[in-house]
């Protein structure tokens, strides 16, 4: 592992950074390489590489920050953002001594095959495998998109309380949709693989499996009913189903929102927010994730922070600024998408955890409801927890069995409310993978679930019966 920035360059910029009564400063710096890879129908349609260098400085005072970047790593350019960061802290020199000293990170995500291990032919056959898979499922499939992103970053953490630490990063995800038509009606479907880890990711996950389960999905929603609208008993499956956690009630939990008295979570801590049956957990230390990481942006240890513990809330998401605010422990989650943006706290990997019931034993005891077996995307108000999303496949379930297929189910709610009305968990935990957008950028999240039951949702649907 190379050092980016000399350990005394680092020492003698975060000195002046401190210089005019900052009481906080710090340095980040990456390197990193993105390559992308899109196919439409078998033919590849774009194939682009990215680099990105550059380091940002920011100087805390209490809960002011003043932040900007660079993308020159020298002593002189470095220095002269310094001290025009400087200028804007009103105040004396508080004349905190520091020493930087070199720290290791924790090796929980590391990757045997690099993406500049792996050639582009390599990956273009992972992308032809899986457009030709979902292709052949069936002629009613009319297109299919494929995609592959990769990246190798490099990064460097100092700060000045003496930390000064280096980790390296590998993200990787193909991801593949299908568009089927019948009968003037046009569905898609998609999914998704990746990780925080390099290519023998597919030595041990199926690409044209999961392509042929979404030609599968897309091809059985054009041939489904619309959903009928009303309050139902909702059954929503694992892995992708967890994004309803992710926006509904965790990003209520970031400190982005709570710090700034901005979310319906507010003041709860030690309360019932959830039924007894709900443990909710982000883990940044689940092995070579899509959401994982060795450290967070800020240099600390990524934590498996227990959020809600037996429907009680027991921690919030907190980054080292907005600890100053909330005078609450930093959870080891300060993300940012890169340099040019300052961290906050973010999600990285976040469930439910498993439960004692099994998917078959929730769809047996439940008499009419809707299974959501893949959901969409959708909205979230974290100031009231209000949501609405879309289940891009769902079935019905009659008399403890799955019939026929709806399309166009909504899911509309309030994070707070659906928590309550869990009844029963499932012991499949799986994850699905997605990008998360907030203050600090678009950063890589896993949203993961067992099946769980929900009463009393209000479904939007266009179907009449």
């Amino acid at each position: 592992m190379k050092n980016m920035i000399d350990i005394k360059i680092c020492q003698s910029v975060l000195e002046k950074c401190l210089s005019t009564g900052g009481d906080f400063a710090e340095i980040f710096a990456e390197e990193t390489t993105k390559n992308s890879y899109s196919m439409v129908s078998g033919e590849l349609k774009n194939a682009s590489t990215n680099n990105l260098h550059g380091a940002s400085i920011r100087i805390l005072k209490g809960a002011k920050e003043i932040s900007g970047y660079t993308n020159d790593f020298s002593l002189e350019s470095l220095m002269k953002l310094a001290e025009n960061l400087s200028e804007s802290v009103e105040g004396e020199n508080l004349g905190i001594k520091f020493t930087l000293k070199e720290e290791k990170p924790a090796k929980i995500v590391k990757a045997v095959k690099a993406p500049s291990k792996v050639s582009n032919e390599e990956k273009v056959a992972l992308l032809t495998k899986a457009s030709k898979a979902a292709k052949e499922y069936s002629e009613e499939v009319v297109q299919v998109m494929a995609s592959l992103m990769d990246e190798e970053q490099h990064v460097l953490v100092a700060n000045s309380f003496g930390k000064y630490i280096e980790d390296d990063r590998h993200h990787l995800r193909l991801a593949a949709s299908a568009v089927a038509a019948f009968n003037g009606s046009m569905q898609t479907a998609n999914d998704s693989i990746g990780g925080n880890c390099g290519y023998e990711i597919f030595d041990e996950k199926d690409v044209a499996a999961m392509s042929k389960e979404i030609a599968k999905a897309a091809v059985t929603m054009a041939h489904a009913d619309e959903m009928v609208g009303g309050v139902y008993t909702v059954v929503i499956d694992n892995a992708f189903g967890g994004v309803l956690l992710h926006e509904a009630c965790v990003h209520s939990l970031e400190a982005t929102s709570v710090a700034k008295g901005a979310s319906v979570m507010c003041g709860k801590l030690g309360q019932k927010i959830a039924s007894d049956i709900v443990t909710a957990i982000d883990d940044g230390t689940r092995c070579d994730q899509w959401g994982s990481l060795n450290m967070d942006d800020e240099g600390n240890p990524t934590h498996k922070n227990v959020l809600i513990e037996n429907g009680i809330l027991k921690s919030y998401l907190v980054d080292y600024r907005n600890s100053r605010i909330m005078n609450h422990p930093i959870t080891g989650s300060s993300r940012r998408q890169n340099y040019r943006y300052s961290p906050t706290s973010r999600m990285t990997n976040t469930f439910f955890a498993p439960g004692k019931d099994t998917f078959d034993s929730i769809i047996a005891n439940t008499k009419f409801g809707l299974y959501a077996k893949k959901m969409g995307g959708g909205s979230v108000n974290p100031s009231t927890g209000e949501f609405n999303f879309a289940v891009n496949e769902g079935y019905m379930i009659e008399d403890g069995k799955i019939t026929k297929p709806v399309r166009g189910a909504t899911l509309v709610g309030s994070g707070s409310q659906v928590l309550l009305n869990i009844d029963m968990i499932a012991d499949n935990l799986d994850f699905g993978h997605g990008m998360c957008g907030s203050a600090s950028g678009s950063i890589p999240t896993d949203v993961g679930q067992p099946t769980i039951r929900v009463q009393n949702m209000v479904v939007g649907g266009r179907g009449s019966k």
